[in-house]
Parts: C-alpha cells; sequence; structure tokens
C-alpha cells in the first residue's frame, strides 16, 4: 500500500525531534545551524516541472539579507565528482538559476571541506526520502553520531559559520527569490529546479536562511518539498552508487572537474 506523502512528512518531522535538532541562533558561531531537511505538511502544493536554462543573476532587491553579495557564486554550471567508498557520483551544479547555493557549494568543494565527511543520516523508510551529508563535525569519528546534522562550515577568515540565504528561483521570473519560502512569498508557480530523483540541495532547518554545508539527495521524486528548499543541481551519473550509501558512509573527496572558472568570490 502506498503511504500518502504528508505521513511521510510527519514521519521526518518526528525523525528530526528525535535527532535533537535545534532551531539556530544568528548571534554567535558558537550556536550551530541545525541544517537538516525538514519536511513541512504545509509544503504540499508545488508541482514537478522540468529544469530550465535562463540566465540570471543575483536580484539587486534583497538587500535586506545581509553580506549577500560578498558570497561565493557560480555564474554558469559546473561539474562535481564526488566519490564515495571507490566510487564516482557526478553532479552538475547550476549557477544560472541557483547562483549563491551552487557556488557555496563548489567553493567548499575547493577548499576540500567534503572530503573525509559522512553522510549521517539515511531515510530510505517507508519511503526513499535523502541521503544527507556535509557536516564538517562528522570528519571526527569521535564525534557522537546523535549529534550529527547541527554543523556548518566555519570560515577561518571571519571565524565564524558561513550561512547563505534560501534561493529559490521560480518558472517564468528572471531571478530567484531569497529568504522565503514560496508559501511565505505567496508564489503560486513552481520552482525550475524541482526536486525529482537525482537532486542535490541545501539542507537546513526551519529558519530560510540558515544552511551552510550541509546537502542532501533526493531519493525519489519529492514534489513536496518544491518552493521550500533550494535545490542547485541534479546527479547525472552515479545515482546506482547514491542509492547504496548508508548512514555512517564517507565521502573520499569531492573535486571540481569543469566549470571551476565560473566561481566567483571563491576562497583559496
Amino acid at each position: 500500500m502506498k503511504i500518502p506523502k504528508f505521513l511521510i512528512a510527519l514521519v521526518v518531522v518526528g525523525a528530526l525531534v528525535l535527532g535533537g535538532c535545534t532551531t539556530p541562533q544568528a548571534s554567535t558561531s558558537s550556536d550551530s545551524t541545525a541544517t537538516a531537511v525538514e519536511a513541512k505538511t504545509t509544503a504540499t502544493t508545488a508541482t514537478t516541472t522540468e529544469t530550465a536554462t535562463q540566465t540570471t543573476s543575483v536580484s539587486q532587491n534583497n538587500s535586506e539579507i545581509p553580506l549577500m553579495n560578498d558570497l561565493p557564486q557560480l555564474e554558469g554550471k559546473a561539474t562535481v565528482v564526488m566519490t564515495v567508498k571507490g566510487s564516482p557520483i557526478t553532479i552538475e551544479v547550476d549557477g544560472t538559476n541557483a547562483p549563491i547555493s551552487a557556488g557555496n557549494f563548489v567553493d567548499l568543494v575547493q577548499r576540500g571541506v567534503y572530503n573525509g565527511l559522512s553522510f549521517h543520516r539515511v531515510v530510505r523508510s517507508p519511503q526513499p526520502f535523502v541521503v544527507q551529508g556535509g557536516d564538517p563535525q562528522s570528519k571526527d569519528t569521535n564525534f557522537p553520531a546523535n549529534r550529527l546534522g547541527s554543523g556548518g562550515f566555519i570560515d577561518k577568515n571571519t571565524g565564524s559559520e558561513r550561512r547563505i540565504p534560501l534561493e529559490i528561483k521560480p518558472k517564468g521570473s528572471d531571478a530567484p527569490i531569497y529568504g522565503k519560502t514560496f508559501q511565505e512569498a505567496r508564489i503560486s508557480q513552481p520552482p525550475l529546479l524541482t526536486h525529482k530523483l537525482g537532486a542535490v540541495a541545501m539542507a537546513r532547518s526551519q529558519m530560510p536562511n540558515s544552511a551552510s554545508s550541509q546537502f542532501y539527495f533526493a531519493l525519489a521524486d519529492l514534489e513536496f518539498l518544491d518552493g521550500s528548499y533550494a535545490v542547485f543541481g541534479y546527479v547525472t551519473d552515479g545515482m546506482d552508487i547514491v542509492d547504496k550509501i548508508q548512514q555512517g558512509d564517507r565521502i573520499d573527496d569531492a573535486k571540481v572537474t569543469q566549470g571551476a572558472e565560473n566561481l566567483k568570490n571563491g576562497g583559496k
């Protein structure tokens, strides 16, 4: 019997509460961001659509988000090859339609942040959902597994956690919207980058602008997340490897194989 999606959402939210995820605090870097995917039962109205390739840039109408223009941005596309247990997963990263989310990911790949990190959350029951990783705390093999999911990338230049705004581009729009879900922004059309099978997206807490380094692979079409979480790319090869990832498996390494020149404001 097929389980309704709203019940899956309830199970996911329950798992997050039991996992000890906390609401992020913006005051200090010691207050770690709980960057786990939280499927809201209300986010069920968006529909699946194909990815578009319309050129855009970061909107100038988002000055209310501090230092947004200083964040890494990807102007165009890039290819990232992530190796897990010796097998490659190829990801096409879409900076055309998600410049900040894509730029953040590519910048972290180039910094080597993901090398050696584990996938701390894998949900395949009652139906395939996500494989999530990218918590820098997981590099320490002695770090308690039940506390993973609360960490983000600490920029050594600033000494604080880098957080990026929620970034979703509506279909038919010239630029993404920032800092709001589609429901909050009262946008009825679907996003250009949808949660279809193989989507790669930023994990975050309930706060829209709390994403940092954690990401997830969609193990199925998850249209009920559309408009609430920022998709920035898709697995183009190696989805069979993603399907085999188990909780605790580690990323051997991740490399940008094409499009590195499209990264702006990246670290060294």
